[in-house]
Formats: structure tokens, C-alpha cells, sequence
């Protein structure tokens, strides 16, 4: 499955699920695989076969491909963790970095006949990952994300972007084409699509060669209904691509979008308008079973238990998450809160010489392939990392001009785990902190909150809304103490009734984002496994089976508050 509905009915499509053949393959060689001892899932996880619980390095996948007839053929590879080189036929065809977003590549002229697909993947820490770092999460490896071969023409259409705004009792949206053109010659397009009843004529259109067009156009729609937590209101956008001379399409596209608004004004979060508390948790992509290569039934039972317990938001920290958890979330009104990926990293990781080009890329990716989803109304960057040096300050500025450069629609926040020093709270939209109060530190959650919160007002944060994007407390799933020790389930159910207590009835406070929903492994190397019983982040409401803690009835009573 690669999105919960069809998004072509002209281009084929087909997506490469299975298993592939696979091998280990050394940290130097340079020559391709002639033996493959192994048959591994695509999606996956290489650590879920017994031969691989800890391995950390490269592998060599193999798919075999029949084609029909001759073709121009797109291989779209939806996450490969954490590095991918993809060869056909030999032919090195593409390479990428970063295990959450997706990436691309066309092989024209493809005769008929059979074909080898390679894809060459190492998870493993070097200087030239600067975002896979060991960490308080796990770095899995392997094609971890669905992938998918289509058949293209010279020009196509990648992508649509869809921003809807509401004026005068009326909905409007900005219709965005982006098309590319692999070919060595111009090649002029006709444009139409069909949204919400409505035809959509877009008109002529002159694609350079080797290059890619945007091309956009205003839209009045009268008669739709607003996606809502409450109502998520979805509609098909569909878009055919024409010859210059031609009555039938030779491309389509098909997204699914929302009438929304996002809108931050003063200490208020608005939705359509509407004032909205959100009520949530982080959660990681990760499972005893599959590892980060969740199948979309987990996924579902992820969101059965997150709507059970009250919430309405995901932060997908730390990293754009899964398009068809995406996808979940739009159809059923959950929140979410998208963020790059980059987590707690010092000052001297983030001077890395491939920091700033690795961050943009992952920037850029995400919001451009996740544009569409209504559920989206934040986009994060940069958690717990420098924001306190003037050298940080630099890079977050970088990084939220960019965001916003490409879409100014949505609120932009990151999470601050430096109260009373961070540089860089004038510079979003939301001011977001991680505060583990009666975890990390014995303070009183009223009188730490009430300090911090003079604090930011001083410091750039003044008259802005406030979210706590994390809070909780570890506990090992069954261990009872009557005297409530840390790591009991008693002393995290304590701990979060006490933060809910405050956070939840703060005017200021527009959103509060436990850490986290499900328990979540960590990586051995480095120092995080030294506080991290089991090499795992305990601190879940439900643990990595998804069995609830004592903590579950705590979390459910407030948040069902509303």
C-alpha cells in the first residue's frame, strides 16, 4: 500500500513490495553483490531477521523487474534508512540521504525484457551523516518505506500543492502544478483537473527541457464543507496533463485535500477560525515487531489508542513521518505537528559540513511531499539543539526562512529544552518547550511553570501561544511499587496527573504533547543507553507491544476533558 487511495488512473503504477534479495556487504567494497544469501521484506527492517538484531552497516537489496514493452520508467523510493545508491541495470541511478523522506529517479528508454534493480543501504554513524547520529531513538535499517515504479512520459506531473484560504463567506485555494521535464527538448502542456464538483482549467504551458515549471492558478469554490478535527471533510484533486494538440490526457494526478485555515493570533491557535487546544503525544515510528517499517494495520491500531486515550495531535518526532500514518491522520482528524530531522544535537555536530545541506534537503522534501495533508498545521525543526549560541541562532533562522519561503500557510515552532536562555523564540510563531518537571528534576510543576513562563515573555515569546511539546516520566511496563519509585508505573501515573493538573487549564498553553506514546528502542552506541533501562526510552503511555501502563487511565481522564 503506498497512499490510501489511488492516485493515478492514466500513469501505471506498480508498487515493488515483497521480498528482495539481500546481502551484507562490506564498508569498502565498490563491487556489486554476484551472491545473495538472503530473502528480507520490503518495506522492512534488516534488524527483524535473526541474522541482524544489531547490525549496523551496509547491505546490498535486489529486485528482478519485468517490462512488457519499452518505457520510460520512475522508481520513487519512499524511505531508505538511512543512505540508498540505486542502480539499474548496473547503472548507478540515484543517491540519498535520509531514512524519512522520499526521493526520485527516472531511467528513460527501458527496453522489454528483464531488469535488476539495486539498492545499495548503510545505517551506519559516520562525519558524513550529520542527522543519523546515535541517539535517544534507534537508526533501523534498510528500505524501510514503501517503493513504487511507474511509467512516465517526458514530462510529468510530481507534484500539486493545495492552499485554501477562506474570504468573505467564501472558500478560495491556490492550485499549484509542478511539472518536470527530463527530457532534451521543450515540450508544451495543457493542464485541467476537477476538485469538489468544480472543472479546473489551467491552460497552455511551455516546460523547458531538463528543467521543472510551477505553474498556479486561484480557484473560487462555493459549496464545499472545512476539514475539522471534529468533520475531516476530504476531496479528490484530480489533474490531467495534455499535448499541446491532444483530446485525450497522457498523465495524471491525483491528491487528496481539505478546506482549512491555520492561523496564530495573539496567544491563540485557530482552526477555520476556531480556537483549538491540542491535546497529544509524540510518537516514534517504532515497534518490537517491525522495528520503523510500521505496516499500515499497526499504524491504525496506533491511532485506535491515541483516539481512545482523548487526544486530537502527533508530534512525529523527530522526523516527517510516514505518508500513509499521514494519511490516517487526515482522514480522521488528528492534528499533527511535522518536524525535519534533527535532534539534540551539540554545536559541534551541527558545524558538521554536511549539517546545513543534509537539513535543507530533508526541509525541502518534506513540505513539498506532505504539503497536501490537512491534518499538517505545524512544522517544526531543530529539536533540543543549539538554540542558545548566537551560531544556533544562525541555523534556526536559516532553516524557518526556508520553511516559510515555501509555505507560508502554516505556524512554525520548534522545541527548546534551554528555559530562561534560548536565543531564538522571537523567531517563531509558537513558542514550544520540553519541560520534564518531577522527572529529570524535583521542581514543582506550578512554580517552575510560572517562572518560565515571566521568563519568556522577556525573551522574545511575548503575547505568543505556548505549547509543551514534551512531558512525562520513564516506567518499566509491570513494575508496581507501593512506594511509587521512578520506574513504577505509579510514580509516571503521579507524575503526569500532577503536569496535566497545570498545563491543561493554562490559558496560554495551546497545546500539550506527552512524551510519548509507545516505548521506543535507543541506540547502544553512544552514552543514551546508560539511562535508558533495556536500551529502550520508557517513558511510553503504552509500551512496545502497545500493553497500557497505570499511566493510560491518568492521561485518558484529562484529555477527554477536552
Amino acid at each position: 500500500m503506498i497512499r490510501l487511495f489511488c492516485q493515478h488512473k492514466i500513469r501505471e503504477q506498480v508498487e515493488l513490495e515483497g521480498l528482495w534479495d539481500f546481502v551484507p556487504i562490506s564498508a569498502n567494497s565498490d563491487e556489486m553483490p554476484d551472491k545473495y544469501g538472503y530473502k528480507l521484506s520490503v518495506p522492512g527492517c534488516w534488524e527483524m531477521h535473526p541474522h541482524f538484531l544489531k547490525f549496523r552497516g551496509r547491505g546490498a537489496y535486489r529486485r528482478v523487474i519485468d517490462i512488457e514493452e519499452k518505457s520510460d520508467l520512475k522508481f520513487t523510493f519512499k524511505g531508505v534508512s538511512h543512505t540508498a545508491d540505486v542502480y539499474f541495470d548496473g547503472k548507478h541511478i540515484g543517491h540519498h540521504y535520509n531514512a524519512f523522506t522520499e526521493f526520485s529517479a527516472v531511467v528513460p528508454q527501458v527496453e522489454a525484457g528483464t531488469h535488476e534493480l539495486l539498492v545499495i543501504v548503510d545505517n551506519s554513524f559516520s562525519e558524513s551523516s550529520a542527522l543519523h547520529v546515535p541517539n535517544d531513538y534507534y537508526t533501523y535499517g534498510g528500505i524501510i518505506r514503501p517503493v513504487v515504479m511507474e511509467k512516465v512520459k517526458e514530462v510529468y506531473i510530481d507534484r500539486t500543492e493545495f492552499v485554501p484560504s477562506f474570504e468573505k463567506g467564501s472558500w478560495n485555494a491556490e492550485v499549484s502544478v509542478i511539472l518536470k521535464n527530463y527530457g532534451k527538448t521543450e515540450n508544451e502542456i495543457y493542464i485541467k483537473g476537477k476538485l469538489a464538483g468544480k472543472d479546473l482549467e489551467f491552460g497552455t504551458a511551455t516546460v523547458a527541457a531538463e528543467s521543472e515549471l510551477r505553474v498556479t492558478k486561484t480557484f473560487e469554490f462555493s459549496n464545499v464543507k472545512p476539514w475539522s478535527n471534529e468533520n475531516p471533510q476530504l476531496y479528490m484533486l484530480e489533474l490531467h496533463l495534455f499535448g499541446s494538440n491532444a483530446d485525450k490526457p497522457f498523465d495524471d494526478y491525483i491528491d487528496r485535500v481539505g478546506f482549512r485555515t491555520v492561523k496564530v493570533e495573539g496567544q491563540k491557535l485557530l482552526i477555520n477560525g476556531n480556537e483549538v487546544k491540542l491535546r497529544g503525544f509524540n510518537r516514534h515510528e517504532d515497534h518490537s515487531i517491525f522495528g520503523a517499517a510500521i505496516p499500515f494495520q499497526a499504524m491504525a491500531n496506533d491511532l485506535d489508542i491515541i483516539m481512545d486515550l482523548g487526544a486530537n495531535t502527533v508530534r512525529t518526532c523527530h522526523y516527517p513521518n510516514d505518508e500513509r500514518f499521514l494519511d490516517l491522520c487526515d482522514e480522521r482528524g488528528i492534528y499533527v505537528w511535522e518536524e525535519n530531522h534533527a535532534r539534540g544535537l551539540s554545536l559541534k555536530q551541527m558545524q558538521n559540513p554536511n549539517f546545513e545541506k543534509q537539513c535543507e534537503d530533508c526541509n525541502r522534501e518534506m513540505v513539498h511531499y506532505h504539503f497536501n495533508h490537512p491534518s499538517i498545521i505545524i512544522w517544526g525543526i531543530l529539536n533540543e539543539c543549539c538554540s542558545f549560541t548566537e551560531e544556533g541562532r544562525a541555523y534556526y533562522k536559516k532553516q524557518l526562512s526556508q520553511i516559510r519561503d515555501m509555505d507560508k500557510s502554516r505556524p512554525l515552532t520548534f522545541a527548546s529544552c534551554h528555559p530562561f536562555r534560548d536565543m531564538c523564540l522571537d523567531l517563531v510563531d509558537i513558542v514550544s518547550f520540553n519541560i520534564y518537571s518531577g522527572w529529570y528534576n524535583s521542581d514543582n510543576t506550578l512554580e517552575h511553570y510560572e517562572k518560565f513562563y515571566e521568563w519568556v515573555k522577556t525573551a522574545g515569546g511575548n503575547n505568543k501561544p505556548i505549547i509543551v511539546s514534551e512531558f512525562g516520566a520513564g516506567a518499566i511496563y509491570g513494575l508496581r511499587e507501593p512506594t511509587r519509585v521512578k520506574w513504577s508505573e505509579e510514580r509516571q501515573a503521579d507524575i503526569l496527573e500532577d503536569n496535566l493538573s497545570v498545563y491543561c487549564t493554562r490559558p496560554e498553553i495551546v497545546g500539550t504533547i506527552i512524551w510519548q506514546f509507545c516505548d521506543c528502542r535507543v541506540t547502544e552506541e553512544g552514552d543514551w543507553f546508560k539511562s535508558r533501562p533495556g536500551t529502550r526510552n520508557n517513558k511510553g503511555i503504552v509500551d512496545k507491544y502497545r500493553r497500557p501502563k497505570l499511566a493510560y487511565g491518568t492521561v485518558q481522564k484529562w484529555y477527554k476533558k477536552g
